[in-house]
Formats: structure tokens, C-alpha cells, sequence
């Protein structure tokens, strides 16, 4: 019993170390290492992409080149694992600056990454990034300025991240309206997905 203990904190750490390295590679722009935490197969979802984690590198790093800032913030983590798969949650922020309707603005979501791992000849990868949107906030970088958003449009987005869709919309992403949020059927749909995953079924 000792010994599978030791194994599971074993994997657990490197799967934290993985998850860890992914926020700071990736808001770094140390993109080769980057690379490395994912599978071949790699998916990531994002409010404004959903693909193969190859294009979100490539699309992540013409945004870099045009000025696009998001950054993002961890916090705890838990983790359930079944022999080479795993599910791994983590309390992060996603932060975005830049300009809404002409006024320098910070968007800060609060939420979860919820992630498919795999261990696959000795290497644990990411094969599903899919975040979990709570709650959102936008705040101009001078508070003196009077932030008049166009209510018509922001009331078309999701609660959880409607100021992050927002700004995005506004700098020209296509945003996705049904991502999982604290509640819901989407959040409900990926956690069955997730036991599906640890009893090693497909996705």
C-alpha cells in the first residue's frame, strides 16, 4: 500500500509540474517548450479557439506579435487518477488588457482548466484542455474614466465570462457561447465526460 502511495504522489507531482509549466511557458512565449506538454493529439478550447494544439500555438503567437496580452494566474489543484489517465483541476485567472471602445480596460475570469491527461510512453501530456468559466470583471486602467459598454452586445455572452467576450469580440476573435461555466449543462456534460475518461473509455 506504501509503495502505490508513493507511485500516486509520485504522478501527481508530475502532473502538477506539467500543468504548472504550461502557464508559465505559455505567457512567457517559450513556445518550443511549450510544445512539450502536450500530446500529438492535443486539443485546447478557449473562448476564442477550439483546435489542435499545434494551430492554437500558431494563433497564440500571432496574437503575441499584434500586441494581444492574456496572461494567466494558478492556484490550488486537485487531481484524480486511474493508472495512465488522470483529471486534473486547477483554480486559475485568465487576465486580458487592451482596448474597449477606445478606453485601456484589464478583464480578469475567474475559473477552472479542466484537464484530460495521459501518460503515454513514460511522459504524461496534455490531450484536452477545456476551462470552466465562474465569474468575470472589467476595470479601465485610469479609474476615472467613465466605461460605457454596448449592452446590446455584451448581453449576448455567457455570464461567466461576458466581459472576457467582450473585449475579445471587440479585437476580433469569434467567440464560443457555450462553454462550461459553474453551473450548467455544459459543466454537468464535461464532468461525465471526465469519469469516461478515467475509466478509460474515449472522450
Amino acid at each position: 500500500m506504501n509503495e502505490t502511495l508513493t507511485q500516486q504522489l509520485q504522478e501527481k507531482q508530475l502532473i502538477r509540474e506539467l500543468i504548472e509549466n504550461w502557464a508559465l511557458w505559455r505567457d512567457a512565449g517559450d513556445w518550443e517548450r511549450f510544445k512539450t506538454v502536450w500530446h500529438k493529439d492535443g486539443v485546447m478550447m478557449a473562448t476564442w479557439f477550439q483546435g489542435p494544439y499545434e494551430e492554437f500555438i500558431k494563433v497564440t503567437i500571432e496574437g503575441w506579435n499584434k500586441g494581444v496580452s492574456i496572461l494567466h494566474f494558478l492556484g490550488g489543484m486537485t487531481i484524480d487518477l486511474n493508472g495512465n489517465r488522470a483529471i486534473a483541476q486547477t483554480k486559475m485567472t485568465i487576465s486580458q488588457r487592451g482596448p474597449v471602445d477606445g478606453v485601456i480596460c484589464d478583464v480578469v475570469c475567474t475559473g477552472r482548466f479542466y484537464d484530460f491527461l495521459e501518460k503515454r510512453d513514460g511522459e504524461w501530456g496534455v490531450v484536452l484542455r477545456q476551462p470552466i468559466y465562474e465569474k468575470d470583471r472589467i476595470d479601465p486602467l485610469d479609474p476615472s474614466v467613465n466605461l460605457k459598454l454596448d449592452d446590446a452586445l455584451l448581453s449576448q455572452f455567457p455570464q461567466g465570462y461576458k466581459h472576457l467576450a467582450y473585449i475579445q469580440t471587440k479585437i476580433g476573435y469569434n467567440v464560443k457561447k457555450d462553454m462550461p461555466m459553474l453551473k450548467g449543462d455544459e459543466v454537468q456534460a464535461l464532468y461525465a465526460k471526465g469519469k469516461n475518461w478515467l475509466a478509460h473509455n474515449s472522450i
